[in-house]
């Protein structure tokens, strides 16, 4: 995984482009790979988590922000609001003003 750093919205991870003349079923496989939903997910994180530099001062608040979502498992027959990651919750009107109001 390579970074970029931003002033405005700090570290960001690159995600590496797809070949475009590959399959349908190619395409949905390099979709769901760590090596596009682990650079999508660090650059779903605030500005604030993603500029820390010490590893336990990363971890502390990087659990502080995990906990204030919603967990929503699956149930049998009820559907959620959404499919409970991290990339959906983003863009929820509601819950995305964590990325806002969180503070350290």
């Amino acid at each position: 995984v390579q970074f970029v750093s931003r002033p405005r919205f700090g570290n960001l991870a690159i995600i590496p482009s797809a070949c475009r003349n590959s399959s349908a079923a190619n395409q949905s496989l390099y979709d769901s790979s760590f090596a596009v939903i682990g650079p999508k997910l660090w650059n779903a994180m605030p500005y604030h988590l993603n500029s820390i530099s010490d590893k336990d001062h990363f971890k502390s608040h990087l659990t502080q922000f995990l906990l204030s979502f919603p967990d929503t498992p699956p149930i049998r027959g009820y559907t959620p609001q959404n499919s409970n990651s991290l990339l959906c919750w983003r863009i929820d009107r509601e819950v995305s003003s964590l990325w806002g109001r969180y503070t350290m």
